[in-house]
C-alpha cells in the first residue's frame, strides 16, 4: 500500500479523494485582479488547489535563445516569458485568498530564489516537466521539507528514476509524480494514462495526471479509472484572452463540469469489494429465481420437469435455490403443493 502524502490539510494517495488542481499558470496576464479572479473561479468550481507558475525569464532562457516555433510568434522566448512573470509581492495575497476560499495554494518554481521566496506560503511545490533533470533545483526544493509534485512529461522511466533517487536522498518523503504529455494542447492519443499505475508500481508514490489536452473530460476520467491520485488541468477565464496558455486551457463551465464528473467517476468506482449494493436489494429479492411448482402437485407424486421449474420469485416467498433443481427430480411430494408455490425442503422426500 502506497503511503499517502499530506499536502496542507489533505492526504493524497490511494483510498483518498482525487486531489484536483486548477492550474492557473501564468493566465493572470500580469494583472493582480485577474489572478484573484482565477482563484475565485476555481474555488467556485470545486477545485481542491490552485497553482500558479512563478518564474524569472533570466533563469529560464538566455536572451539569445530565439523564438519558439510552437508558439508561432516572432518574438524571442525570453521576451515572452519576461512579460508573464508574476511579481513576488503577489504571492502572500494570493495564498491568503486561496485559503480564504478553502483551496490549497501551490506554485511551480523554476529557480532556487523563487523557491526560497515562496516557501513560507505554498502548501506544496510543483516541478514542471522540463525541470525534471534539473537535479540541483529538485534537491533544493526537496530540502525545504515541503511536499513536491513533479511532472514527468518528455521523460523516460529511467530519467524519472534518477530524479526520484535524487529527491529521496534529501530525506524528504513527500514526493508525488504526475504523468504528463509535454505538448500544448496534447492530443488525446498521447496522454498515456496507463503510465500512472506503471509509475505507482515502480516508485511507490502517489501519481496523477497533468492533462494538457483541450478536452475537459476524457483524460481526467480515464486517469481516475486507472487509479490517479491527482488531476491537474490548465484553466482560463476565456480562450480569447491573449497569452500562450489560454488557448488550450478549459474555461470556467468546463472546469466545473470536469470536477463534477471526477467526483461522479470516483463514486462509480466504488470500494472494489464485490458485494450486494443496497440499491440492488429489492430486485435481488424480486427477480432471483427459485424452484416452483408449475401446477398443483399431489402428495406422493414424483417431481419432474413437467411439474416443477426454475422461476423468478416476484413477491412470492423463495424456496429451494436453482442449484438444487436436478436434486429434486425423481423425489416424491411429501404433501400437496399448490400451483405457483415455491418448493421448500419440507415439501419432498
Amino acid at each position: 500500500m502506497i503511503e499517502p502524502v499530506r499536502i496542507g490539510n489533505r492526504r493524497v494517495g490511494d483510498g483518498e479523494p482525487c486531489l484536483v488542481i486548477a492550474e492557473a499558470g501564468s493566465n493572470h496576464n500580469g494583472l493582480r485582479q485577474q489572478a484573484a479572479r482565477l482563484v475565485d473561479v476555481a474555488a467556485s468550481a470545486g477545485a481542491d488547489a490552485l497553482k500558479f507558475q512563478v518564474f524569472r525569464a533570466d533563469r529560464l532562457y538566455p536572451k539569445r535563445a530565439g523564438a519558439s516555433d510552437y508558439l508561432g510568434e516572432p518574438r524571442s522566448i525570453h521576451e515572452i516569458i519576461a512579460e508573464l512573470e508574476m511579481p513576488y509581492d503577489w504571492v502572500s495575497e494570493l495564498a491568503a485568498h486561496c485559503r480564504a476560499r478553502g483551496a490549497l495554494f501551490l506554485a511551480s518554481v523554476f529557480d532556487e530564489e523563487s523557491a526560497d521566496r515562496l516557501e513560507p506560503f505554498v502548501d506544496a511545490f510543483k516541478i514542471a516537466s522540463y525541470e525534471l533533470t534539473h537535479l540541483p533545483l529538485i534537491r533544493h526544493v526537496a530540502r525545504t521539507a515541503k511536499p513536491v509534485i513533479i511532472s514527468t512529461g518528455a521523460a523516460t522511466l529511467e530519467e524519472v528514476a534518477e530524479t526520484v533517487d535524487a529527491f529521496r536522498a534529501t530525506g524528504n518523503d513527500g514526493l508525488v509524480l504526475m504523468q504528463c504529455t509535454a505538448a500544448y494542447p496534447a492530443p488525446l492519443e498521447s496522454l498515456n494514462v496507463r503510465a500512472i499505475p506503471t509509475m505507482k508500481s515502480a516508485f511507490d508514490v502517489p501519481v496523477g495526471l497533468s492533462d494538457h489536452s483541450r478536452d475537459p473530460l476524457v483524460g481526467p476520467l480515464a486517469a481516475v479509472a486507472v487509479g490517479a491520485n491527482l488531476i491537474e488541468k490548465h484553466f482560463t477565464l476565456s480562450n480569447e484572452l491573449p497569452g500562450v496558455d489560454h488557448r488550450f486551457a478549459v474555461e470556467p463551465p468546463e472546469l466545473r463540469l470536469m470536477i463534477q464528473r471526477i467526483r461522479e467517476a470516483e463514486r462509480a468506482l466504488g470500494s472494489g469489494r464485490k458485494d450486494v449494493h443496497p440499491v440492488e436489494a429489492e430486485l435481488r429479492a424480486f427477480a432471483r429465481r427459485s424452484v416452483f411448482a408449475v401446477r398443483a402437485i399431489t402428495r406422493g407424486e414424483t417431481l419432474t420437469r413437467e411439474n416443477i421449474a426454475v422461476l423468478r420469485c416476484g413477491k412470492l416467498p423463495a424456496g429451494v435455490p436453482p442449484a438444487r433443481f436436478d436434486d429434486l427430480l425423481g423425489r416424491r411430494a411429501r404433501r400437496d403443493i399448490p400451483a405457483e408455490q415455491a418448493i421448500t425442503p419440507d415439501d419432498y422426500v
